[in-house]
């Protein structure tokens, strides 16, 4: 059961970071690819109906590491109380400038808010597992910086996926440019772990590249998505045997009656949160056009 809730909280972790990253991504470029009002609206409309039901996944991943995992989930909220609130704080300025921006007179601040928004959590969730890994003060920068790099590529990519015209263009650009800092930092970001996975995420970079180059959009965006998994796979690989210093897995884990009874809820519910989220992601499936404001 153990290991069981370990696998779980790895799968939100890793569905967390494939679904806000592009989200990340999308909030830090959308002025980058816009040029007037209407790129922007058509830009951030791209994640409009997702954005916060792709927050649901740090809030379970989040709530089964209190459950599971309590003395795991003490640490590593108590170790990185300032990073944590920062992270929040963000997300709350995001959602803020995402809801209002439609309807304030002047959304300049709301833009603002949201690529703050979007890239202040972007570099503290990567810099806060690496810190986590390694316990070094320039690991967790390096980490940082690997994270905000690979979500303005999943970002851009997944802009060049989902819109039409000059948008679309830039947003092209735009990840040629991202995985042009995001494969040497991955290089030494992952080189640290020397697992299978690690390697993997690096060569899906590097595809990922190749395919934008090529115009081939969606095939872009499942490497990009490949390479999150992968990495995040490798991250997941290293805190099983570690989850902090001093602590093992089975001594961080709650009792067993727990352990069973959390298992039932998962099983029951987790399928109908995946089916509602996949329902939503297909309604919304069609790119997004610029639309001139009333």
């Amino acid at each position: 059961m153990i290991d069981l809730w370990f696998v779980i909280i790895a799968f939100l972790w890793t569905g967390y970071f494939v679904l806000e990253g592009f989200d990340f991504g999308v909030g830090l470029l959308a002025p980058v690819v816009s040029r007037n009002p209407a790129e922007q609206r058509q830009s951030l409309q791209t994640i409009g109906p997702v954005w916060d039901g792709n927050e649901v996944w740090l809030i379970t991943a989040v709530g089964a590491m209190f459950a599971a995992f309590p003395a795991w989930y003490a640490g590593v909220f108590s170790s990185f109380y300032l990073q944590v609130t920062l992270i929040l704080v963000g997300l709350i300025v995001r959602g803020v400038g995402l809801e209002w921006r439609g309807k304030v007179r002047n959304p300049l601040w709301c833009d603002l808010g949201i690529m703050v928004g979007s890239g202040l959590p972007a570099f503290l969730w990567g810099a806060v597992f690496a810190d986590l890994l390694f316990d070094s003060a320039p690991a967790a920068l390096l980490g940082g910086a690997f994270t905000l790099a690979v979500c303005a590529l999943h970002g851009a990519v997944f802009l060049a996926l989902k819109t039409t015209g000059q948008v679309r263009r830039r947003a092209r650009a735009a990840a040629m440019t991202a995985s042009a800092a995001a494969i040497p930092l991955a290089v030494f970001a992952l080189s640290n772990l020397g697992t299978f996975p690690a390697l993997a995420a690096m060569a899906a970079l590097a595809a990922a590249t190749a395919l934008i180059w090529r115009r081939r959009e969606g095939w872009a965006f499942a490497a990009t998505a490949a390479a999150i998994v992968l990495a995040t796979l490798a991250v997941f690989m290293e805190l099983r045997l570690r989850p902090l210093p001093g602590l093992t897995l089975a001594e961080a884990a709650s009792g067993a009656y727990t352990l069973t009874m959390l298992s039932w809820i998962g099983l029951i519910t987790l399928p109908f949160v995946l089916v509602y989220q996949g329902w939503t992601y297909w309604v919304f499936r069609k790119r997004v056009r610029v639309a001139p404001a009333n």
